[in-house]
């Protein structure tokens, strides 16, 4: 009788803790159940949100590349960069992170926060504007030189806010070239006088030219002053355009009329010398490869040729009279 009592117990005791296995799985399959019913439920209300909005994703991409200005010093560019917004909600722009490298080194890099809001349905054209300045690039990276042409990628990052899922980043990149200029070398070779009197003498400046860059100079405009014996004989202006190929030289006739008489002591050395000191300092107005430039010229301490008008083929001609 006793060990039967015992198996009894036993067997008690196992069906309790069946029972207790059974509530608690119907317990965990009655709250997973009710979880897959709330996911069901959130997918379903995102995809009823997604239709509502007409929900897309943004995009990016660049458009358009320029160079407002460029001199010895600095050049600014501008990046159009196309944004696109397909939902019925405007989307804010938080921030545009800009880097620009050459050959994997940072050139520049920058922040514009607040870039405004693309709205329902639209597009806008976000303008990026960098400023390079040489001196800067220079000092960090030796190995580039003026004249020269270096390749860039420019990493922009778009962050934007879209309601319900937050920030987005929109990456996107670009290549392309950009110059370092410098300033080409010139040279007043002779001074060809057309016509010479005390009271007005008229003159062709001829004008060697080198082009030191790695790319064409198309001559478009030319202001300077010319001092012939530490006087001014004034401004002259270029007569024709002309283009100056890289690493080539070009050669330039400008018209010139002056005053002799008011020289002074200075007027003795054109009259009598086959040579004078001058100097020369202005500027240049080129088109280029990469837009339009300004580009200083200059030269002090020269020595040039004086020819009367008739000697033009002689370069050994006489003294003028």
């Amino acid at each position: 009788m006793a060990s039967s009592d015992k198996l009894k117990v036993v067997d008690r005791d196992v069906k309790k803790k069946d029972h207790k296995d059974e509530k608690k799985g119907g317990f965990i399959g009655v709250l997973l159940g009710f979880i897959e019913k709330v996911m069901d439920f959130i997918r379903y209300i995102v995809v009823k949100i997604k239709g509502a909005i007409g929900f897309g994703m943004p995009t990016a991409k660049v458009t358009g590349f320029h160079i407002p200005s460029i001199n010895l010093k600095e050049a600014n560019l501008v990046f159009d960069v196309l944004v696109e917004n397909p939902t019925i909600i405007p989307i804010p722009l938080i921030d545009i992170n800009y880097l620009i490298e050459s050959g994997g080194r940072k050139l520049v890099s920058g922040l514009i926060p607040d870039a405004g809001t693309i709205h329902a349905h639209g597009k806008e054209t976000i303008k990026i504007p960098v400023n390079l300045i040489y001196d800067d690039i220079k000092s960090t990276h030796h190995d580039i030189r003026p004249g020269s042409i270096i390749p860039y990628r420019i990493k922009v990052d778009f962050i934007v806010d879209i309601p319900i899922f937050g920030r987005l980043t929109l990456p996107l990149e670009k290549t392309g070239e950009i110059p370092i200029p410098h300033k080409p070398d010139i040279d007043l070779e002779k001074i060809h006088l057309k016509r010479f009197s005390f009271e007005e003498t008229v003159a062709v400046l001829h004008l060697k030219l080198e082009n030191i860059n790695d790319f064409d100079l198309a001559l478009n405009g030319l202001d300077c002053e010319v001092w012939l014996s530490d006087e001014s004989i004034g401004g002259a202006e270029i007569a024709k355009s002309t283009k100056v190929d890289k690493k080539g030289i070009g050669y330039i006739d400008i018209p010139i009329t002056f005053r002799p008489k008011d020289f002074g002591s200075a007027i003795w050395d054109i009259i009598r010398s086959k040579s004078i000191h001058y100097a020369i300092k202005g500027h240049i107005n080129v088109d280029t490869p990469f837009g339009a430039m300004k580009l200083p010229i200059g030269k002090e301490g020269g020595t040039t040729r004086i020819k009367k008008n008739k000697d033009d083929d002689d370069d050994d001609d006489d003294e003028v009279p």
